[in-house]
């Protein structure tokens, strides 16, 4: 048999925890890494396995320990759990007890009535599937992924505590709550002895709404820790757009970023923040990581890759000095609420 038949092992590698800082959840025990994998886009069959593989190996070897997976990702649904069940069978196995793996329920991943919603059924049936995708008996956090306003709160938290309960999950979470239904949440979670470990919000420079409305001070006084999503706004805040929409950018075929944002306005503020990170001898990317990192409420910023420098290069962003109280005022000027965003 030829060498190419089998791949080489993965050993981890040994200088994994030096450089990667890791933040408090909230007022929990447990310690998020900084930066945390999501595999909300580009891990699903449409991209090349092998290249999968070999980042998140890479983001592992970072010291980056919490992979953030959903039903719904692919494509098609449940696509990104059954990759990184592959990766997990066959590389992580060993390291099972140094992840932490969260999985989302709640958002639509079907025609029929169960497959979506804050129902008991819907949120405990697809967490077994989801534990099937990974080939795990836990996973360390399990969400609601979205407020369902037709179901009681207290049933989808009952369906979280069940979670907890049966030893399916160790933490739970929930994501784009409204402050009010999270407050409420996290006092119904409390008080049946399970408490809300984090929240995922999306927040960036140009998406503003964590402080707007009033989620950052809430995660304080109820003891949450803040996982935040699209930290640069879907790529608006790389140097990727800054001369309009490059043939094969995201822009031009993503459900998330429509090229009709990158306009004038949006030029005109990316230029000016992309001046201040290169004062700083820093990218874009890197001065945005840094920016949402920057708030004691944010335990950790989600963030993935198409390939290990980008990977490698985000990460980065942890080496530079702390924000300035002028370079912060820079970024209040340029970072507007709404910008680029669809509404």
């Amino acid at each position: 048999m030829g060498h190419g038949a089998f791949e080489k092992t993965y050993a981890a590698a040994d200088d994994r925890y030096e450089t990667m800082q890791y933040r408090r959840a909230g007022a929990s025990g447990l310690d998020l890494p900084a930066f945390s994998f999501g595999l909300w886009q580009k891990f699903g069959t449409d991209y090349a396995y092998e290249t999968q593989r070999e980042i998140v190996l890479h983001a592992f070897d970072l010291g980056i320990t919490h992979f953030d997976n959903a039903d719904r990702y692919g494509p098609p649904h449940r696509a990104a759990q059954k990759f990184f069940g592959k990766v997990l069978a066959k590389d992580l196995a060993p390291y099972r007890d140094e992840l932490i793996l969260s999985t989302k329920a709640g958002n639509p991943i079907g025609p029929g009535p169960y497959q979506k919603g804050g129902s008991r059924k819907s949120l405990l049936s697809s967490l077994d599937h989801s534990l099937r995708d990974l080939g795990t008996d836990y996973v360390d956090v399990f969400y609601s992924h979205s407020p369902d306003e037709s179901t009681p709160l207290e049933e989808t938290v009952g369906a979280l505590v069940s979670a907890v309960q049966q030893g399916k999950a160790l933490y739970v979470g929930i994501s784009n709550y409204q402050p009010d239904r999270a407050h409420r949440a996290a006092e119904l979670l409390r008080e049946a002895g399970v408490p809300l470990l984090v929240h995922q919000p999306r927040y960036s420079m140009f998406d503003r709404t964590p402080e707007n409305n009033g989620l950052l001070d809430l995660a304080a006084d109820d003891g949450f820790g803040l996982v935040v999503y699209s930290p640069l706004a879907q790529g608006l805040l790389t140097d990727k757009y800054l001369q309009g929409v490059p043939s094969g950018a995201r822009a031009e075929n993503s459900a998330f970023l429509s090229p009709d944002v990158i306009d004038d306005t949006y030029r005109a503020r990316a230029a000016a923040l992309n001046e201040l990170a290169q004062q700083r001898g820093q990218s874009l990317a890197q001065l945005a990581l840094q920016w949402v990192l920057r708030r004691p409420e944010v335990t950790s910023a989600l963030i993935g890759a198409s390939s290990v420098w980008q990977l490698d290069h985000n990460v980065e962003a942890l080496r530079f000095p702390e924000l300035t109280d002028a370079e912060l005022a820079v970024i209040e000027k340029h970072g507007v609420h709404g910008t680029g965003l669809k509404q």
